[in-house]
């Protein structure tokens, strides 16, 4: 594809904001909001409520472990503070990007504390100690705490035949 073919596309008529979603947010400006569990925080960025997946940055104070949680969907997640592990011999720091299975358990803990920017393909299952889902976390769970927070105007939604 060339630049010509690219300057004459039916997407070149439609406004740079509308083909790109909303314009940059400054996430300064963005509060915290406590996310499902204790000494964790969000920013929500966008939902995909096609898949029911989720983008946020997340923020978790030190010392806390996650419980048990499955994931639906892939997750990604980069690292821009602090870290986290799910194995002690395999810990991940600013700077580290990760890639997480659809169908992954697991229980990661933060001992100093993190910031990751983190991608859902899918909703998060919370589990109980025999393995059964305690809890969803998809999309909209994630939009209504943001909302409930007022912090949700600046959210980017996928929708069907959007």
């Amino acid at each position: 594809m060339t630049a010509t073919t690219l300057a004459h596309s039916p997407s070149a008529d439609i406004p740079l904001s509308q083909r790109h979603g909303k314009d940059f947010v400054d996430l300064a400006n963005v509060p915290w909001t406590p996310w499902v569990m204790e000494g964790t925080y969000f920013k929500l960025l966008a939902i995909n409520e096609l898949s029911g997946g989720f983008s946020m940055l997340l923020k978790v104070d030190p010392g806390v472990q996650a419980p048990v949680h499955a994931h639906i969907g892939s997750a990604e997640a980069y690292l821009v503070e602090g870290g986290f592990y799910y194995e002690e011999d395999d810990p991940g720091y600013a700077g580290y990007y990760t890639y997480e299975r659809g169908g992954s358990v697991h229980q990661p803990v933060s001992p100093q504390g993190c910031v990751m920017f983190a991608v859902t393909h899918g909703p998060l299952a919370g589990c109980n100690p025999d393995g059964s889902v305690a809890a969803v976390v998809d999309c909209r769970l994630m939009l209504q705490l943001a909302e409930a927070n007022g912090v949700a105007g600046h959210v980017v939604q996928i929708v069907s035949g959007r």
